[in-house]
């Protein structure tokens, strides 16, 4: 089988960090987003291929600088095509049937017992659905006692919800799917192309493990907190010379001698905290500095942001070479 990941969003919500590096490889417990996505792809996976947008060579140069363990492609948009769009594009020489995931969901799943179910039901497609309380704003569907979804609604009022179980992010789709795909336009999967699949068989995968959605500063820093409590951040140990409570993930190059820790923290390349700075529940990207004595709570900071001394960040999002 072989695997397509849509990669296309503006991450318009995590601006203004977004307006330089894509939401996708934005660290979370130590590693990009898009990497945790990675992982929960089979081992022996044919390929993987990366239906690109917004900063599509941003992502290509990281992942030659990167390369993952697995086999991956990029095709690229030439303008938003959305989700349906964007499977159509990069959806040349997919297996039959294959895996289609979300790039900005954290969660645990087996993708391989999807597949099995997919293969004992016969459908069409078989969708990974999780169950929230406000299902506001994702896909909803409706479940026959088979599992068999008979209803999609893509993000409805709460009084029109036929469920709380929502689209994950997670699916299994044969190869003609793509085929029902109008070319040549943005298109909607969930919109426009789903509804028509319904009765060709498309079946729900219930996922019971954590879900998040990071496509806000506060989701963000949530998921980070699931992916470090299911032991998925790097070893999650305080840094050399440091003091307080992990865990914090250390990227390459990140220095904090003398300053102190609450849990949930990612440092990445190059990060520098001065002895006597506080950081907690934060993603200090590349080569961020904070001074002495200063304090980081709840806050995404950009590549190269510097924090002056004594000064104190507290749920802030602050984009590439701020100074603060």
């Amino acid at each position: 089988m072989k695997a397509l990941i849509l990669i296309g969003g503006f991450g318009t919500r995590l601006r203004p960090i977004t307006y330089s590096v894509p939401k996708q490889l934005i660290p979370l417990a130590g590693k990009p987003m898009l990497f945790h996505v990675l992982d929960l792809v089979p081992s022996d996976i044919e390929e993987v291929v990366l239906a690109t947008g917004y900063k599509a060579d941003v992502i290509d140069a990281f992942l030659r600088e990167h390369p993952p363990s697995m086999p991956v492609r990029t095709v690229p948009e030439a303008e938003p095509l959305g989700t349906g769009g964007g499977m159509r594009n990069a959806g040349d020489g997919m297996s039959d049937p294959f895996f289609l995931l979300n790039s900005d969901v954290i969660a645990r799943v087996d993708l391989r017992e999807m597949a099995r179910q997919h293969a004992a039901h016969g459908g069409v497609g078989t969708m990974g659905l999780v169950e929230v309380e406000d299902t506001r704003p994702y896909g909803v569907a409706a479940l026959d006692p088979d599992e068999r979804i008979r209803e999609f609604v893509e993000k409805p009022e709460p009084k029109d919800a036929p469920s709380h179980w929502i689209n994950a992010g997670f699916a299994v789709w044969n190869r003609e799917v793509i085929d029902r795909v109008p070319p040549g336009r943005a298109v909607s999967f969930e919109r426009e192309v789903l509804p028509g699949l319904l009765d060709h068989g498309v079946y729900g995968y219930r996922i019971s493990s954590y879900f998040d959605d990071a496509g806000t500063p506060e989701r963000l820093l949530r998921a980070q907190r699931l992916l470090f409590d299911d032991h998925r951040g790097g070893k999650g140990t305080l840094p050399i010379g440091a003091f307080g409570k992990g865990p914090v993930a250390l990227m390459a190059g990140a220095k904090a001698t003398g300053a102190s820790f609450g849990p949930y923290v990612t440092l990445g390349p190059g990060v520098v905290v001065e002895p006597g700075a506080h950081v907690e529940n934060s993603i200090l990207m590349d080569e961020v500095h904070v001074a002495r004595d200063a304090t980081v709570s709840g806050s995404i900071l950009g590549p190269k942001v510097r924090v002056g001394s004594s000064h104190r960040l507290v749920n802030q999002v602050l984009g590439e070479g701020v100074e603060a």
